[in-house]
C-alpha cells in the first residue's frame, strides 16, 4: 500500500461560495473560518438572507410598477393599436416563461444533487459511528478480559510457583505490564466526553433531507404549473385565469426567494466548513482528546507514527 497521503480538496464550487463577502449586520467584514458559535459570523449568515430580502422586494416593487403602469396608462383600444400592445405583452410572457424554465432546471439539478450529498453525509456518518462503536467495544472488552481473566490467571499462577523465585518474579513483570496496559487503556481519553451519537444524526439529517427534498420538488413543479398556466391564459386571452394566475405567482415568488436566502446561507456556511473541516474538528476536540490522535486519524497518514504504540512502547 502507498504510504503517500491523498490531500482533501474542496469543489470548486465550494471555494466560489467561500469567497462570498461575510458581512455582520453593522456591514462590517468578518473571517471567513467557519465560527457558528461566533456571533459576528452567525450575522454574516443572516445577513445573506437579508439579500434575499431584499431581492425579492426589489423583484416585487418592480411587479407593482409595471401593474400600475399598466392600469393607468391604458387608453382606449383601438384596432391599430391593439395589436402592437398585445404582441409586447405576449413576447414579454415568453421571456418570462424562458427565464423561468431556465430557473426551475437549475432548481431541479440543485436539488439533486443536494440529495446525493446528503445521502454521502450520512453514509458516512454511520461508517463512522460503527467504527467508534468497534473502538469503544474493543477497549470496553480488552480491558475488562485484563481485569477478570488475566488477573485470575496471573493470581493462579503465582500460587503455583509460589516456591520458584524466578517464576514468581516473572510473574510480578507481567502483572506490572498488565497494569501498564489498563493504565494507558483509561487514559485515552474521556469518552463520555467525546461519545456522539452518529447515527442518531445521520437519522435526523435523513428524515430532514428528504422533506426538503420533496418540499423543494414540490415547489418546483408548482412553477412549472404557474408558467404553463400563464400561458395557457394568454393563448386563450382568459382575464380570470390570468388574475389567477397573478396571485399564485405572487405567493410562489415569496417563497422561492425565502428558499433563496436561506440555501444561499446553508451553502455558504457549509462551504466554509468544508474548505478546513480538520481545523474546526480539531478545535472543538482539544479540551476532550489530545491533538496528536485527533491528527493521527484525520490526516490518516501512514508516515505518523501511532499515539497509542507510542505510549504503550514507552510505559511498558
Amino acid at each position: 500500500m502507498s504510504s503517500d497521503r491523498v490531500d482533501y480538496i474542496a469543489p470548486w464550487w465550494t471555494y466560489w461560495l467561500h469567497n462570498f463577502p461575510h458581512i455582520n449586520l453593522r456591514f462590517q467584514p468578518i473571517d471567513k473560518t467557519f465560527q457558528p458559535e461566533d456571533e459576528n459570523y452567525q450575522q454574516s449568515l443572516i445577513f445573506l438572507g437579508c439579500v434575499a430580502a431584499a431581492g425579492l422586494g426589489l423583484n416585487l416593487l418592480c411587479l407593482a410598477i409595471y401593474l400600475s403602469c399598466l392600469c393607468c396608462c391604458r387608453k382606449e383600444e383601438e384596432e391599430e393599436s391593439k395589436k402592437p400592445n398585445s404582441c409586447c405583452v405576449t413576447w414579454s410572457a415568453v421571456a418570462a416563461g424562458l427565464i423561468t424554465c431556465v430557473a426551475v432546471g437549475v432548481g431541479f439539478y440543485g436539488n439533486s444533487e443536494t440529495n446525493d450529498g446528503v445521502y454521502q453525509m450520512t453514509y458516512s456518518l454511520y461508517n463512522a459511528n460503527h467504527t467508534l462503536g468497534g473502538v469503544d467495544s474493543l477497549v470496553s472488552g480488552t480491558m475488562g478480559n485484563m481485569r477478570s481473566g488475566l488477573h485470575q490467571h496471573l493470581a493462579r499462577l503465582d500460587e503455583i510457583f509460589a516456591t520458584r523465585g524466578d517464576y514468581v518474579q516473572t510473574l510480578q513483570f507481567m502483572q506490572q505490564m498488565a497494569d501498564n496496559v489498563i493504565k494507558q487503556l483509561l487514559g485515552l481519553s474521556d469518552w463520555e466526553k467525546a461519545k456522539v451519537d452518529l447515527a442518531s444524526i445521520a437519522d435526523q439529517s435523513a428524515t430532514i433531507e428528504y422533506y426538503r427534498w420533496l418540499t423543494y420538488l414540490l415547489l418546483l413543479i408548482l412553477d412549472l404549473i404557474i408558467c404553463l398556466l400563464a400561458c395557457l391564459g394568454l393563448a386563450k386571452q382568459s382575464r380570470w385565469l390570468l388574475t389567477t394566475m397573478m396571485v399564485f405567482g405572487v405567493l410562489t415568488l415569496v417563497l422561492s426567494w425565502t428558499s433563496l436566502g436561506a440555501d444561499l446561507a446553508t451553502a455558504v456556511g457549509t462551504s466554509d466548513f468544508c474548505i478546513s473541516p480538520d481545523k474546526y474538528i480539531m478545535s472543538k476536540t482539544k479540551d476532550v482528546i489530545s491533538a496528536d490522535i485527533v491528527h493521527y486519524y484525520l490526516y490518516c497518514n501512514q508516515t505518523l507514527s501511532n499515539p497509542f504504540q507510542q505510549k504503550c512502547s514507552v510505559d511498558i
